[in-house]
């Protein structure tokens, strides 16, 4: 089977460093040998309130902007495929043959709903309860058999596994009826990122870096300028003590960690060659060398976002043309979920 690499991420405004360095630098170097599918997940955006999404104009928006954002970092829209999910209907449609296949209490585990649902639960949306199916449904429409996951995901990926092995299981005699061998879906595997996969806030390095923050100077944007990126790094908090030269030196400091871990990210270097060329220096010094660093790497992707979210017609054509190209695997994945449960189709 083809070594297919699937991820997603949500179109809500102001992508972020973390956004980059957790996600998207990662989608960039797994290219190299993989077939990689990189969707824009529209239907996860709205399981929340519309005041929360922003309403339609605001959702088109976004959805341009993420795809900018995939092509600016180096993602190669002709060599993968950028296309944004309510494009492909199969996602909805094996989600609902998913859910007759996932337990209640499978669902009623996943911590991420009950921390976004807060205490008005009864009062969230079925599609936010439902949210790790259509993932798994994400995932498994095109037998990707690598994802590369934050922390925050780790569980809906387990999930994706529960639900692949118990389809195979409930249908094995079909799926080796159907000529698919023992197993139909792939289980799939989690991606391990590399270093600052969880960037934290400028302000505070105990708080992941989030667009909800009402300050500005808690994240650094993609779509910031030199200047902005500059000044934000030397606002950043941080402790009056030097830089430590050893790694456990970082231990009770969070806000140090976190710079010297957005360095070691952007530079591609690991935290101890880091601390061992800025071990015993002051911030200042550290921080002017940061912000080299991180306006020589992120100014030409805010610079090249504006182009392209400026042409809008084009943006919207690469999303149509991968949605063409998403949907051709997805026919495939459904056709055969179909022979299997048993559904009549036409051929």
């Amino acid at each position: 089977m083809t070594t297919r690499v699937f991820s997603g991420v949500q179109p809500t405004g102001n992508l972020h460093l973390g956004n980059y360095l957790g996600a998207i630098v990662n989608f960039v170097k797994l290219q190299a040998d993989h077939q990689c599918l990189y969707c824009v997940v529209d239907l996860h955006a709205i399981t929340v309130p519309v005041a929360v999404w922003g309403g339609p104009d605001e959702l088109r928006r976004n959805t341009r902007e993420v795809t900018a954002a995939f092509i600016a970092s180096g993602i190669d829209p002709k060599q993968h495929i950028i296309f944004n999910q309510s494009q492909v209907a199969g996602h909805a449609e094996l989600t609902w043959v998913f859910n007759c296949v996932a337990r209640l209490g499978w669902l009623n585990r996943m911590t991420q709903f009950k921390e976004k649902a807060g205490k008005d639960r009864e009062n969230a949306s079925i599609g936010l309860y439902d949210y790790p199916v259509l993932m798994a449904s994400d995932i498994l429409l095109y037998r990707a058999t690598h994802v590369p996951v934050g922390e925050d995901q780790k569980q809906h990926l387990e999930l994706s596994r529960d639900i692949a092995q118990k389809f195979n299981n409930d249908f094995s005699a079909s799926i080796a009826g159907n000529g698919h061998g023992d197993g139909f879906f792939p289980l799939p595997e989690p991606v391990i990122t590399g270093p600052a996969t969880r960037v934290m806030s400028l302000r505070d390095g105990t708080k992941k870096m989030s667009k909800s923050d009402p300050s500005d100077y808690s994240r650094i944007n993609l779509t910031d300028d030199a200047d902005t990126i500059a000044q934000k790094i030397r606002k950043a908090k941080t402790d009056p003590e030097p830089l430590p030269s050893e790694e456990k030196g970082l231990e009770s400091r969070p806000e140090a960690d976190n710079l010297v871990g957005i360095y070691a990210a952007l530079s591609g270097k690991p935290k101890p060659e880091v601390l061992a060329q800025f071990g015993g220096a002051q911030f200042s010094g550290f921080k002017s060398n940061l912000v080299d660093l991180a306006v020589a790497k992120l100014s030409p992707i805010a610079a090249e976002m504006k182009r392209l979210t400026d042409d809008p017609a084009y943006v919207e054509g690469i999303l149509i043309e991968g949605a063409d190209r998403a949907r051709a695997i997805a026919s495939e994945t459904m056709n055969a979920v179909k022979d299997i449960v048993g559904f009549i189709r036409k051929r």
